[in-house]
């Protein structure tokens, strides 16, 4: 299971939550993982409220 935070915590240099939804993108084209966590909520100034919702969409 990919948790948000893990990639979080990964991804140091990330800078804005559409630097994350690439990343969350490549990871689940790139990675054996099936499910996708949000443990989190992102802290970036231009994360929407429909976060949720795009980062599923990036995952699956």
């Amino acid at each position: 299971m990919l948790l948000l935070s893990e990639v979080m915590i990964a991804y140091t240099d990330i800078d804005s939550f559409e630097d994350l939804v690439l990343i969350i993108n490549s990871i689940s084209t790139s990675n054996s993982e099936r499910f996708f966590k949000m443990d989190v909520k992102p802290d970036y100034r231009d994360t929407p409220e429909n976060w949720e919702d795009r980062l599923e969409a990036a995952f699956y």
